[in-house]
């Protein structure tokens, strides 16, 4: 990966530049932002140019991702009670050199894991830790880039800990996280943090027209939905005039809620809901928590008037998303979002998904129906 590839994020490419050029690299850093912002794309580039920098014959093996020196670490499920991340090395590194700007959840749809559970054990982390005792096969710097390190359990935490407090000579450990609240603060303390922002809109556009991977009268639709992010962006490109899954279940659930009241048999509707999304994977699940969280967001801005603010809308299935939007106000928008929030944090603890479904199903119909 090369600093030009990389979309927008000029300030963060000069600034990882310098601290190799001046020889003030940190041994631990935690690159913070979402997957879609180019966290991952920084830190090869920034890993290629330390590596380029001790060998300039090395750029073939760093671009192919087999350079000896440079190790990644990533969540993975269990299997035959091992979980450790070598064994999947070849569909990580295809996915990557596929597209740097994946997502967990494409990750997750690559390797076909449906409900499986995915993390970074304590084995990974002492498979990973044993090779850093090793000397390094080129003479010069070793690099560890974790990615997903939020997706470490607390033994795998409590393990890195005592690798970032006694490193190797020469090691550099790059942490690539979507947040730091699942870190231990000992930890974080220990890394310097850099926060990678969202790609500014105009930043999006160029790199989209630049790689011609977007038709310029498509473009301002694309980029209001991708909110700087260019996985979304890809996304939305890809999937052309098709309806999101998550709009038609949106709409779906929409459209139940609304019934409900007066025909009960419209609960068994918001059941068989309820069991479809339950039996995806958790983190897509979360998404579309996301997803119709900001789609209430959204109608309760047009609601309000605030139509400039309204930068998509949905329209799958001859939806009505003003009459939609005249129903969502300060009278139930709180109520929503906060069963929205309650449902994400359900999940996280491993609640029974269907349950957890069919409950914040139900619990729309009753707010929806509430006056101003």
């Amino acid at each position: 990966m090369n600093w030009e590839q990389i979309a927008g994020q000029e300030i963060l490419k000069q600034h990882l530049k310098d601290s190799i050029a001046n020889n003030r690299v940190s041994h631990a850093q935690l690159f913070v932002g979402n997957e879609g912002n180019g966290i991952l794309p920084l830190a090869l580039a920034y890993a290629k140019e330390i590596l380029l920098k001790e060998n300039e014959k090395a750029s073939s093996k760093v671009e192919h991702l087999n350079h000896l020196d440079m190790h990644f670490s990533f969540p993975v499920f269990s299997e035959d009670g091992k979980s450790v991340s070598k064994r999947l090395m070849p569909e990580f590194r295809e996915i990557i050199l596929e597209d740097p700007y994946f997502n967990f959840a494409d990750w997750q749809e690559k390797l076909d894991s449906k409900n499986k559970q995915f993390s970074i054990s304590v084995q990974e982390i002492e498979e990973q830790t044993s090779q850093f005792v090793l000397k390094s096969f080129e003479g010069g710097t070793k690099i560890l880039i974790i990615w997903r390190a939020d997706k470490m359990n607390i033994q795998a935490s409590n393990k890195l800990l005592k690798f970032l407090e006694e490193p190797p000579e020469k090691t550099i450990i790059l942490l690539l996280a979507e947040t730091t609240d699942n870190f231990l603060p000992t930890i974080t303390s220990r890394c310097q943090i850099l926060e990678i922002p969202r790609i500014s809109d105009e930043d999006l556009s160029n790199y989209l027209l630049k790689n011609n991977l977007c038709e310029e009268h498509e473009l301002l639709k694309v980029i209001q939905k991708a909110q700087g992010n260019l996985n979304t962006a890809l996304k939305i490109i890809s999937a052309g005039d098709t309806v999101s899954e998550f709009e038609e279940l949106f709409v779906d659930w929409v459209r139940f809620a609304f019934q409900v009241k007066k025909k009960p048999e419209f609960l068994i509707q918001i059941l068989k809901w309820a069991e479809t999304i339950s039996k995806w994977n958790r983190d897509k699940q979360k998404s579309f928590l996301e997803f119709c969280a900001e789609m209430f967001r959204l109608a309760m801005l047009q609601s309000y008037g605030a139509k400039d603010l309204v930068y998509t809308k949905i329209d799958a299935g001859n939806f009505n998303w003003d009459s939609f939007s005249k129903f969502i106000h300060g009278a139930n928008i709180e109520s929503i979002l906060e069963e929205i929030s309650m449902a994400d944090l359900h999940l996280l603890r491993n609640g029974n998904a269907k349950i957890i479904w069919t409950d914040l199903g139900i619990k729309l119909s009753r707010f929806i129906h509430r006056t101003p």
